[in-house]
């Protein structure tokens, strides 16, 4: 009889798949020594997109989790998501950066390193590893699995064999949006055990309905782990039930042996875990959906997608983005849906939407990936999209990383300067998201309010008074927004006006103003880059159409902007 193991992603991948990775560490660390008692293989409980939205978001320092968590486990091995050269941001950074993050992570306590590239390609993952390893940690090799024209089999082992040789310790199967069939999870798992000696683990989410089969069918080829979810976080776009897969492989030669009256008590604090963030679960994000077959969109993805189409008023267009994304995709060369290139296509994806014109606006990330800066596409990128997006410009083929320049000790200079670093954390934290880093670590953040459904309905006067309405004329229900006329700006003393304002240059997306790049005064030719604005986690340029001077300028950097906002004035 082989024992099955168990990865649980409570703390990391469940509620990020369910809740964009809102859940707190206060909500966490009642219950870890509770999931230490189990005897799973891993709890993954840090990574992915818990660093971004620690800071964004919920004002915590990721590093802070870390420890905390790490200090109440005495048995079960802490694992992180990392992606690569990309580490748990949304590029590549230099190996200086990556160096130092990986020590800095195994240091404050993550004893499993689930290392992962959104392109397949080793080449931004060989860093990674190596440190890790040098480290003493153990190191997880991971296949992102998709299915297109330009994908097999063969290649993915092919793949874990480059990842064997790098002396990776175990490999995953990463099936971000429960895409394998259980037909192929066998032939895969079978292939891969016969042509390396890894331990080889198999992650899923069960937006499609199929994952629990090819779990079992996984189970017969001779898979070593499986992840799965605590069941009141479990099914649609997250993990399969953690209960659930024990009691179906009790009794079968792959029996888990975990005790399902302990599950039972953790599964109890989660229920109230879940009700607590009720207001953040979209019934999409719970929901099976085999059109995931189509488009591809990954668990972790689908909540922030649902999260940012509604930050952005556009929530109708769901559907019409969705049907999108495989164009996208199949324009980008078919890469895998793993952040970060899930965030690349999903956004460009949104843009093509709302702008009614296909990459009318792109991205400066879709530009860098045209560019060969992510990485080896799975296939060739359509030529007449990349004419249309950086004409003439130059693309490489070498690894992303030897073109960067060391840049920790910038940041550590930058951050002293600023008055900002602590520790040496700190300096990673700013060197991979400065923008937000300042704001976090100058302490301008705040933790976003917690709404429960009963407040959202109900609008109690706790709250602030809403902005957004459905109003009901004659049958008819139009949603109706109230906006200010205008906002201060701050230098000026002046107020800039919504709407129609000539030679004014307006937002056409909601973000953060990440930079300006011109100053009152300035001398501006059709086609120069006015602003960057973060929207989505992309940066994305804002360009005069014309030629002129800034006549006026409404917004300073670091303000929140939304869509129709005049940044400017061009005469």
């Amino acid at each position: 009889m082989k024992i099955t193991k168990i990865t649980e992603t409570a703390l990391r991948d469940a509620h990020q798949s369910l809740m964009a990775t809102r859940m707190r560490t206060r909500d966490m660390l009642p219950v870890v020594e509770e999931l230490d008692k189990i005897g799973f293989f891993s709890l993954e409980a840090w990574g992915g997109a818990t660093f971004d939205v620690g800071i964004r978001y919920l004002n915590e320092d990721p590093w802070e989790r870390l420890r905390a968590i790490k200090e109440h486990l005495t048995k079960t091995p802490l694992q992180m998501l990392i992606r690569g050269q990309n580490l748990v941001g949304y590029k590549h950074y230099p190996d200086d950066i990556v160096e130092k993050f990986v020590e800095k992570s195994y240091e404050n306590g993550v004893d499993i390193f689930r290392v992962f590239d959104a392109l397949n390609d080793v080449r931004n993952m060989e860093k990674t590893i190596k440190t890790a390893k040098a480290q003493g940690a153990h190191v997880q090799g991971t296949i992102s699995y998709t299915t297109s024209p330009v994908h097999t089999l063969e290649n993915f082992v092919k793949l874990a064999k480059d990842l064997e040789e790098l002396e990776c310790d175990s490999v995953n199967i990463k099936d971000m949006a429960g895409l394998i069939y259980p037909v192929d999870i066998y032939k895969l798992v079978k292939m891969l055990k016969e042509e390396t000696d890894l331990l080889i683990s198999l992650h899923s989410h069960s937006t499609s309905g199929m994952t629990p089969i090819s779990y079992y069918t996984a189970c017969e080829a001779g898979v070593d782990v499986l992840d799965t979810a605590i069941s009141p976080l479990s099914w649609g776009a997250s993990q399969p039930p953690t209960e659930s897969i024990v009691a179906a492989l009790k009794g079968t030669p792959y029996d888990t042996k975990l005790d399902l009256k302990l599950l039972s008590n953790i599964k109890k604090y989660f229920i109230d875990i879940r009700e607590k963030y009720a207001g953040l679960i979209d019934p999409i994000s719970e929901k099976v959906d085999t059109d995931v077959l189509l488009y591809q969109l990954p668990g972790g993805m689908l909540s922030n997608l649902v999260s940012q189409l509604k930050e952005q008023n556009a929530l109708d267009r769901y559907h019409d983005v969705l049907e999108e994304m495989p164009r996208v995709r199949k324009d980008l060369g078919y890469p895998p849906l793993v952040t970060p290139t899930s965030q690349i296509v999903g956004i460009q994806a949104v843009m093509n939407v709302l702008n009614g014109e296909r990459y009318k606006i792109v991205s400066n990330e879709v530009k860098d990936y045209i560019k060969g800066f992510y990485g080896r596409p799975p296939a060739q990128i359509n030529p007449k999209i990349a004419k249309m997006i950086i004409g003439d410009e130059n693309t490489i083929d070498s690894r992303p990383a030897d073109l960067l320049k060391p840049q920790y000790e910038h940041y550590k200079a930058e951050g002293i300067k600023k008055g900002i670093i602590k520790k040496d954390e700190d300096i990673l934290t700013l060197a991979i998201y400065p923008a937000i880093a300042t704001k976090f670590l100058s302490g301008e953040m705040k933790e976003e309010e917690l709404l429960s459904p009963k407040q959202i309905v109900n609008n109690t006067n706790e709250l602030e008074i809403p902005t957004e309405y459905s109003v009901e004329v004659d049958g008819d229900v139009f949603d109706v927004k109230i906006m200010p006329t205008g906002y201060l700006n701050i230098e000026e003393g002046q107020r800039s006006p919504k709407g129609d304002v000539e030679g004014g240059v307006s937002s056409t997306m909601q973000g953060m103003l990440l930079k300006l790049k011109v100053a009152i005064g300035d001398k501006v030719k059709k086609g120069d880059i006015l602003a960057i604005i973060e929207a989505m986690k992309m940066e994305n340029d804002i360009e005069t159409s014309v030629d002129g001077v800034v006549e006026n300028i409404f917004v300073t950097e670091g303000d929140s902007i939304n869509a129709g906002d005049i940044l400017m004035v061009i005469k």
